[in-house]
């Protein structure tokens, strides 16, 4: 799991309850779960929405994602606009735990990412998970940390206590 990287990260926390998760999708966008020629464009929009160039190139990334026993392509929900345009991708681990949430700067401020994160709630509700987890920065991503706040997710510890 992530350990902290800066002052300002923390550990979010949605402990998985009986409250519906069901999201609402923009009208013109459809979610779906991710499939092996959606590599490319999954990984652009990364590249693009955290321009830190940590995944590194295409060829080295996506053999590093295919590869790794935490990666699931059900638990990859990426959200199209009507013209078939990547407009947002939410890429989780098996062990309950946010990877990446990304939303293109052209379709920002619809509603994507709480659509991509109550989608998240719902699969590993079903699932049988307990929680789901993930690594954000309070300042850095203070949109980002809003939101998962009033999704109602909550700090932890870095061990996940």
């Amino acid at each position: 799991m992530p350990s902290p990287q800066g002052e300002n990260d923390v550990r979010l926390r949605k402990v998985l309850g009986g409250e519906p998760y069901t999201p609402q999708w923009p009208d013109g966008f459809a979610m779906r779960t991710f499939q092996a020629s959606d590599a490319r464009a999954l990984h652009d929009l990364l590249e693009l929405a955290f321009d830190d160039g940590l995944n590194g190139p295409f060829d080295v990334w996506w053999p590093r994602l295919a590869d790794d026993a935490e990666f699931d392509p059900g638990l990859c929900f990426l959200v199209h606009d009507s013209s078939g345009r990547l407009a947002g991708a939410a890429q989780c681990w098996n062990g309950g735990f946010v990877k990446d949430l990304a939303v293109h700067p052209d379709f920002r401020g619809k509603g994507i990412a709480e659509a991509l994160m109550r989608q998240v709630f719902v699969a590993f509700a079903a699932r049988g998970a307990s929680h789901v987890d993930l690594k954000t920065n309070r300042f850095g991503n203070a949109a980002a940390y809003r939101l998962y706040l009033r999704l109602g997710m909550t700090e932890v510890d870095w061990s996940g206590e």
